[in-house]
């Protein structure tokens, strides 16, 4: 039988002198392995990995483009990441290793059925996906946002499990990124145990050395703050938690899928042309400051357009440097469909390199257990099988969901925009964060980044700092990862 779930191992036959590994098909769980001159060593964290390496400037140049460093890539030289979905066999006499793909979504193929039939099926899947998770000999909760997937994934938590649920939520005094009250409705109406805590500037500045050593390497998803907070204030209640995390990514969920069909259009406009739009002021004059749809004007052809969407194209950089995506240039073939090729390179890249890191190492911090209904692979092989518009309608986004939410939930309490589950840092950086920000971000450190465009950076942080222009995600990373230089003394 399949193992359903997350999971990382290696076994060692002493019979054959062989080693076999394997990591779970989304990258829930962390496989890293050292490599060189006959010493092969691996581990659930970097740490143990790190003594005497040195910094591989490729990553470096990678995670300031993505805000990640998807696998294989490691921060350091001869430490890789086993790629999710993937299994490795070493053979210890002749000091060789293969890796193998054992799962993806290439052959998945879409269903012929009626609307009402899949929903009931996913239904029916969901609740038994939930089931599962709930089997616990210890406390149990469910986190719950003021989002859709959540709501769902607490909604049958609560109608399946014997007991009263806990849920938790995490809210923000700025009402642009506060869902709390949402929640709190959503508790109500299905009886849980709910449980709210504020995150302050303060609580924010506190867990960033938490930040820092739980993600082992340079990790700049700003919403891992109120993950870390989440998980803290869980485990007072419980050591176990559900949560809706894969929903987005399987159901056409993130406002970028919206907005690549609003200007699908980019890539029937000739080339020439496309990149005479792309200066800023005809941008600026069209109102367009998403920097995917820059990237996507700035593309040479049709076959790159989607990978440009998910890449800031060395914005920072001295030099462009875009060879890592030829790890992920197959996936691009697994579909016909343009929202399909972006959503399969969503979960290859944002969600098994982002959203899962996020998730994993914040709750392992707290020793808290997340498990993800959306995140089993049957789910995720019965979202790829509906047809587009099931999931995506005439920019109703996750329909389907939607539909069967309703039966626990009034539409009009979700059917609200989309705040996400990210902290108002850029705010933050300007006021009670600034000298925090500005004593990081010093010569000395920007000077011993590889690539950097230090010149191009300083200008970006005077005029955020200012309130000129907002360039939040570009400082985070660059913190993110001073302040990682500094703990592990490579400055």
């Amino acid at each position: 039988p399949k193992i359903n779930g997350m999971f990382a191992f290696s076994i060692y036959d002493s019979e054959s002198n062989t080693i076999f590994s394997a990591r779970d098909r989304l990258g829930v769980k962390p496989f890293y392995y050292y490599w060189k001159d006959n010493e092969f060593e691996i581990c659930s964290q970097i740490k143990p990995l790190l003594k005497d390496k040195q910094i591989n400037e490729e990553a470096i140049s990678i995670f300031l483009d993505c805000e990640y460093i998807p696998s294989p890539y490691t921060i350091v030289q001869d430490v890789y990441k086993l790629p999710p979905g993937n299994y490795m066999e070493i053979d210890v006499n002749s000091n060789t290793k293969t890796i193998n793909e054992y799962w993806n979504l290439k052959d998945v193929e879409t269903k012929d059925i009626s609307y009402e039939d899949a929903k009931k099926e996913l239904h029916e899947l969901l609740k038994d996906a939930v089931k599962i998770r709930l089997q616990s000999d210890v406390p149990i909760g469910s986190f719950l946002s003021g989002g859709i997937d959540s709501a769902l994934v607490s909604s049958i938590a609560a109608e399946v499990s014997d007991t009263k649920v806990n849920t938790f939520s995490i809210g923000f005094d700025d009402p642009k990124f506060d869902e709390s009250k949402i929640a709190e409705q959503y508790a109500e109406i299905l009886e849980t145990n709910h449980k709210t805590t504020i995150c302050s500037p303060e609580d924010a500045l506190n867990l960033i050395p938490k930040l820092i050593d739980v993600y082992d390497e340079p990790f700049a998803d700003s919403s891992a703050l109120p993950s870390l907070l989440l998980n803290k204030v869980t485990k007072s209640y419980v050591t176990v938690a559900l949560s809706g995390d894969g929903g987005d990514e399987s159901f056409m969920g993130y406002p970028h899928f919206h907005r690549l069909m609003k200007h699908k259009f980019i890539i029937d406009i000739p080339y020439p042309i496309r990149k005479f739009l792309a200066k800023p002021r005809l941008l600026k004059l069209f109102g367009i400051n998403s920097h995917r749809v820059r990237n996507a004007l700035n593309t040479n052809t049709r076959t790159d357009f989607i990978e440009n969407i998910f890449s800031r194209k060395g914005f920072l950089l001295k030099e462009k440097r875009q060879g890592w995506m030829r790890h992920y240039q197959g996936f691009k073939t697994w579909s016909n469909s343009f929202l399909q090729k972006a959503a399969d390179l969503n979960i290859k890249l944002w969600l098994e390199n982002d959203s899962n890191v996020k998730v994993d190492r914040a709750s392992m911090a707290y020793s808290v257990e997340v498990r993800s209904p959306f995140l089993d692979y049957r789910v995720v092989e019965y979202a790829r099988t509906l047809p587009m518009n099931f999931r995506y309608e005439k920019g109703r986004q996750k329909k389907i969901l939607r539909d069967i939410l309703k039966e626990y939930i009034p539409e009009e309490l979700f059917d609200q925009p989309k705040s996400g589950f990210g902290v108002p840092i850029g705010d933050w950086m300007r006021t009670e964060l600034k000298d925090e920000f500005l004593s990081a971000l010093n010569n000395d450190f920007l000077n011993k980044v590889p690539n950097l465009n230090v010149p191009k950076f300083r200008k970006l942080l005077e005029e955020h700092m200012s309130g000129k222009d907002k360039h939040t995600a570009h400082i985070w990373k660059l913190y993110v990862l001073s302040k990682w230089y500094r703990k592990y003394n490579f400055l």
